[in-house]
């Protein structure tokens, strides 16, 4: 017999979710996810942070950036997103994610009841004024193809449950914002 996904959370004294940060490369996703697993291990949630570097390193290093690659390292982000909610841990996921198409998939995927769509919507102008990685650089030099915000287009999500500036909010403001919002998914109720 299976332990069950309930037997799992109530072990962790938690409810599991998929939080989802989607938006342009440099908006913030990573950041707020990173500060967002912080400001939950300090309250004793378990969680897991998925984002590009880690899973194109690893589970999807075979992927390239074609939209078919893209729509595919989308699809398995949300099996094994899926398969840590089941498990009764709370997922942070921070992928560009370009496509409501994508999003939708991801959502059908993990299942709407637990699947919380974030939007860091900070201006394609401030992506590029911080470009950590000089991706921006690179794909206005051509040096990258398909390339979102230059080259390649972002789709706004039309049923984010928040919507997050980071250009407009600090870290420490945004977070606040979020667990406002997730608190109530993810606390453990009897």
């Amino acid at each position: 017999m299976l332990i069950t996904r309930a037997e799992k959370e109530l072990l962790l004294h938690q409810r599991s979710r998929v939080i989802w940060f989607t938006g342009l490369p440099g908006a913030g996703k990573t950041t707020l996810g990173l500060a967002l697993e912080k400001r939950l291990y300090q309250q004793g949630f378990l969680t897991q942070v998925l984002d590009g570097d880690i899973i194109r390193k690893g589970i999807n290093s075979n992927l390239g950036f074609t939209i078919q690659d893209r729509t595919e390292n989308i699809r398995r982000i949300a099996e094994v997103s899926k398969l840590l909610v089941r498990n009764g841990v709370i997922t942070i996921n921070s992928f560009i994610s370009p496509t409501e198409a994508m999003r939708r998939m991801a959502r059908q995927i993990i299942g709407s009841a637990d699947f919380i769509e974030i939007y860091v919507s900070t201006p394609v102008e401030i992506c590029e004024q911080r470009d950590p990685k000089g991706l921006y650089k690179n794909a206005h030099a051509g040096l990258i193809k398909n390339f979102t915000g230059v080259d390649a287009p972002f789709e706004p999500p039309q049923q984010a449950a928040l919507t997050i500036d980071t250009s407009r909010f600090a870290i420490a403001q945004s977070i606040e914002k979020i667990m406002t919002l997730i608190l109530p998914e993810i606390t453990y109720q009897t």
